[in-house]
């Protein structure tokens, strides 16, 4: 059985499933999708619940599992609730349908098929090994929860966060060109920590050029984390030999086309991009419809003149307008970082699961300029 009818399935497990829900929407968007997990005893008690935290950190089954075995090691004819298809090959973790099985585990519902390569047929392989199987349950709900990503997986690019740090009139620079710093050090810090769990950080050479970041990923103290992402400079002027972007793992496209330079970097294992470029670059990947998530971080700051953080996006009228709606999906959407604000926003999505087609451009776009109430928590 691959699909069931919500009337088909007892009470307790739709329960467990919108807790699982719930826990899916506390990850952290990125190369993985969200997902969370939830363990029923044999009188359908919760025992167990876990959710993925991030690239590299266990898989929501595997959370749940190790939560549920505080309460009894033997967990033989338990059921696991979770919203995604558990997996059945090995990444950066094993594989959880062979951590299901060894584990006990005769009954799995989920919510959502896992068409993404190497994870899909999960569901299939607990069957052959005698794991009463469903799937479909909420299966709407689980969709949208990871619509972007799925946009992103099915068109071969990376997930991609673009980041912004600009005052109250959307200047991301003064008229003089000065721009450190606009934002205080909790947003900062608070960016680093995107930073750290993305696998690539893009500026354009303009970028490159009129600042000269190192694009490293740090901690709150200044200490450099022990994974760096990927540090990409876009565009078609040469980066100096003694750039300090050199200083990591670096690539130069040498492009000025959003999409070769995403295809590029999937083909290259960039499942997570993050867009710290200046308002050239950001207009760019958001006229192309390439932005999955959006930061902003505002400063108190007005300055009436200036760069403005986005360039025009080829939009002549309202009804046309970019649309976003805050999400709360990893965190608060809206939050204080020292003086700032921090707003999360993702795209608007249409009722149909969609992506509203005023909210991204069709318009294959590329560069043609080269100018350039909760706490952010200093991790």
């Amino acid at each position: 059985m691959t699909h069931t009818d919500p009337a088909a399935v007892p009470d307790a497990e739709t329960t467990a499933m919108l807790r699982a829900l719930d826990l899916a929407g506390r990850g952290v968007r990125g190369a993985n999708p969200l997902v969370g997990a939830v363990i029923l005893d044999e009188q359908q008690r919760v025992i167990g619940a876990g959710y993925h935290q991030g690239a590299g950190t266990p898989h929501a089954e595997i959370a749940a599992l190790a939560d549920a075995r505080t309460q009894r090691a033997d967990l033989s004819g338990c059921t696991l609730v979770c919203t995604l298809e558990p997996c059945s090959h090995a990444g950066r973790t094993g594989p959880c349908t062979e951590a299901i099985v060894a584990a006990g585990i005769t009954r799995v519902v989920f919510s959502a098929h896992d068409d993404h390569g190497p994870a899909a047929g999960g569901a299939g392989w607990l069957r052959t090994h005698g794991v009463d199987t469903v799937g479909g349950l909420l299966a709407a709900e689980a969709q949208l929860l990871n619509h972007r990503w799925r946009a992103a997986t099915s068109s071969r690019r990376p997930f991609i966060t673009l980041k912004t740090a600009q005052t109250l009139d959307g200047r991301v620079a003064a008229a003089d060109g000065a721009s450190q710093w606009i934002t205080g050090p909790e947003s900062r810090s608070d960016g680093h920590s995107i930073r750290r769990r993305a696998d690539a950080v893009l500026v354009g050479t303009g970028t490159v050029l009129a600042d000269d970041p190192r694009l490293s990923a740090r901690h709150a103290d200044g200490s450099t984390a022990v994974r760096q992402p990927l540090r990409v400079a876009m565009g078609l002027r040469a980066v100096p030999d003694d750039a300090a972007i050199r200083t990591g793992n670096f690539v130069h496209l040498a492009t000025r086309d959003p999409l070769e330079a995403v295809k590029h970097l999937y083909d290259d294992g960039v499942g997570h991009l993050m867009i710290e470029g200046g308002p050239t670059i950001a207009s760019a990947f958001l006229a192309a419809g390439l932005v999955d998530e959006l930061f902003i971080y505002q400063a108190p700051l007005l300055l009436g003149a200036g760069t403005p953080a986005i360039h025009s996006l080829g939009i002549g009228s309202l009804q046309d307008a970019s649309r976003w709606v805050l999400d709360p999906r990893g965190g608060a959407a809206l939050s204080q970082c020292g003086s700032d604000v921090r707003l999360h926003l993702s795209p608007v999505v249409a009722a149909d699961g969609r992506t509203d087609p005023a909210s991204t451009q069709s318009s294959h776009r590329t560069i043609t300029s080269s100018k350039g109430p909760s706490t952010c928590s200093q991790e």
